[in-house]
């Protein structure tokens, strides 16, 4: 599903180089929920962005679902992002303007299906994260982690190779960010990779695998002993 070999990121200005992630060899397999971990100023915002087609790298390979994403025009990366990945922030990032049908619809008008096929994602989606009923309502109708239902409805509806969540419940309640992760977690069950980075230990406990990430060096901090349930 994703495969880096030596990948690696730096920074340049005039004077300085600054080697955000070091050389790294990592595979995420069909079906895997990974974690990433690791302090503020890591590298993990720098490779999450790499994963997901936003930021170049400066050596090394990386394959995702098979393709070589090396070279690519922004074009091209953008198609196979949009084909390939599901994003969830944690900010939401749902335009106020539009109701929850329309929010999470938009990223399929950017795709070749035609009406009738974008209003059944939409709806499987909105069923599958549980607010089908509410397609019409605003994002301000709803609390902070029924808005982070729908962006995760949006990221599904266009049935990406693989989840990335950056900080998913970052600013929710524990109660509701224990909806999100259990949600997130019924969503691997049925096949979909997720990459998830979290600063909360308790939640990367949760995945299958957790990567850390320290002054651009990962490695594999631990395995879960069984596939998330």
């Amino acid at each position: 599903m994703l495969k880096m070999s030596k990948l690696a990121k730096a920074y340049y200005t005039d004077t300085v180089k600054t080697q955000a992630l070091q050389p790294f060899d990592l595979e995420v397999q069909q079906g895997e929920f990974v974690a990433v971990i690791g302090p503020s100023g890591s590298g993990k915002t720098t490779f999450l962005n790499i994963a997901g087609l936003l930021e170049e790298y400066c050596e090394g390979q990386y394959l995702l679902d098979g393709n070589d994403v090396t070279g690519l025009s922004d074009k091209q990366k953008s198609r196979l992002r949009n084909e390939k990945i599901g994003f969830i922030f944690q900010g939401f990032n749902l335009i106020p303007e539009l109701n929850l049908f329309d929010n999470v619809e938009m990223p399929l008008r950017y795709r070749s299906f035609s009406a009738a096929e974008r209003k059944q994602r939409v709806m499987d989606a909105l069923q599958q994260v549980g607010l089908a009923s509410r397609k019409d309502h605003y994002p301000q109708q709803l609390s902070g982690g029924q808005q982070q239902r729908v962006a995760i409805a949006r990221a599904l509806a266009g049935s990406p190779a693989f989840l990335l969540a950056d900080e998913p419940t970052g600013n929710l309640d524990s109660k509701m960010a224990d909806g999100i992760m259990s949600l997130l977690k019924d969503i691997n069950a049925k096949g979909t990779s997720i990459l998830m980075v979290t600063h909360d230990t308790e939640q990367a406990s949760q995945a299958q695998r957790i990567i850390e990430i320290k002054d651009g060096v990962l490695s594999e901090r631990c395995a879960q002993a069984q596939a998330i349930a």
